[in-house]
């Protein structure tokens, strides 16, 4: 088949997130399809971005056929970041009759996270079927020639209206807003990362029947061949285990939302000086973090920050750390559910995870691969690093065994991506 996944923040391994359009495309092109992904040249999700000199430049990599639109660059989540949304599905949404007749897609995937995307999708569609159509291609016994399937990544319009203090009567609100009612009703299936969010969708006109959940997940290619660390983390990870400390790892954006605040607050009440806290990554947070870590001079050494490393090298990094924490501060969006990437890849480290959040769907829990505590609950915290620095080596193992025998059995994503196959190869056989 031909997919056409519409995503305007993908990414790939060497330029950072968005992974999941990327590993995706992946297996299905290892399954025979052709796969071409539409992603904008600038992310603030990436680390690199690629040099794009003009629309709809192509670049393959890994069998993967991007095709970059140009965007403004921004900073945060103001007006500019607004327009490249509009800068990209409006020249993709032009682009569609092209798009129907030259890629001739039997798959269509809007997947950007905010919901505009659809129009696009449904242009697209639009034009493919009539060429069909046209062609007198579509056997009578095939529902349609071509499945449109919008996929949620987060919760919009609600996020920025929770998260960023957006009224709802907002003009870009109800502007996606409506966008999210036109997937509801129009798109062929509904694929959520959020397994809670269903009722949701069908209360803005999805037909529930609609809905399919497919998680994140990890490459176990990816974990049996790693990149090695940089030389002055790797120097400082083996002091630390000459001094048998006990380290607890943090990998990811430096953001409010993961919940670092309450993390050092928690480190700061332990008198042990053993325990050693590693935060990897960047982040607009990662400077109020580093001036917090630093206030108290009896603790200011137990936290260390490392810059970004590449995701190819998070295996290396978790398998020399004790434990990896895991934070989520609470809001209302977390009853549809949490599908993180930084979850799984610490589950299939093989190390226990320490898991400040509130969730319906508590991975840590149900594969008892680690300690939850209530994401306000500083004392909890405490108790729950202490009970894990206490805890005997096997018990340890074992709590990381299980996490990576669930990723090895339910979260690879040679398995997410059949069942996304599933889905659409269901609906053009029907």
């Amino acid at each position: 088949m031909n997919i056409v996944l519409i995503n305007h923040y993908a990414g790939s391994v060497d330029m950072g997130m968005e992974f999941r359009p990327y590993y995706m495309a992946k297996e299905w092109i290892r399954h025979g399809h052709r796969v071409d992904i539409i992603a904008a040249d600038y992310s603030h999700l990436r680390q690199k971005n690629p040099k794009v000199a003009r629309d709809w430049q192509e670049e393959v990599i890994d069998g993967i056929h991007y095709h970059w639109i140009r965007t403004i660059s921004y900073e945060g989540n103001g007006v500019k970041r607004a327009i490249t949304m509009f800068q990209f599905v409006g020249k993709i949404w032009l682009r569609a009759k092209w798009i129907a007749k030259r890629w001739k897609p039997d798959v269509i995937i809007t997947s950007s996270t905010y919901p505009l995307d659809t129009y696009a999708g449904q242009r697209i569609k639009k034009y493919r079927t009539a060429e069909q159509k046209r062609a007198e291609r579509i056997p009578k016994t095939v529902r349609g020639g071509v499945i449109l399937i919008h996929e949620v990544h987060d919760m919009w319009p609600l996020s920025p209206v929770v998260l960023g203090g957006m009224s709802e009567k907002h003009p870009f609100i109800q502007m996606m807003q409506a966008a999210e009612n036109s997937f509801c009703r129009k798109s062929d299936r509904v694929v959520s990362l959020l397994p809670y969010a269903k009722k949701y969708f069908a209360a803005h006109g999805m037909g529930p029947e609609k809905f399919y959940t497919i998680a994140n997940g990890v490459v176990v290619e990816d974990w049996e061949n790693p990149e090695p660390l940089p030389k002055p983390l790797r120097i400082k990870l083996s002091k630390w285990k000459e001094e048998e400390k006990f380290i607890l790892c943090f990998f990811g954006s430096h953001t409010s939302s993961y919940n670092l605040d309450n993390l050092i607050r928690a480190v700061k009440q332990l008198p042990d000086e053993r325990i050693q806290v590693l935060f990897v990554g960047e982040g607009t947070y990662k400077k109020h973090l580093q001036k917090m870590a630093a206030e108290d001079s009896k603790t200011k050494s137990r936290f260390w920050f490392h810059p970004y490393i590449p995701k190819r090298s998070i295996p290396s990094l978790i398998q020399q750390v004790d434990g990896v924490y895991i934070g989520i501060q609470p809001c209302i969006l977390q009853k549809y559910g949490i599908c993180m990437n930084k979850l799984f890849d610490a589950m299939m480290g093989g190390k226990p995870i320490l898991f400040s959040a509130a969730f319906p769907n508590n991975y840590v829990n149900q594969y008892q691969c680690g300690i939850t505590v209530a994401p306000e609950d500083t004392a909890g915290l405490t108790k729950a690093i202490k009970r894990l620095r206490d805890m005997s080596e096997e018990e340890r193992e074992c709590m990381g065994e299980n996490g990576r025998r669930a990723v090895k059995e339910e979260f690879t994503y040679d398995r997410l991506a059949e069942q996304f196959e599933k889905v659409f190869n269901g609906f053009l056989s029907v």
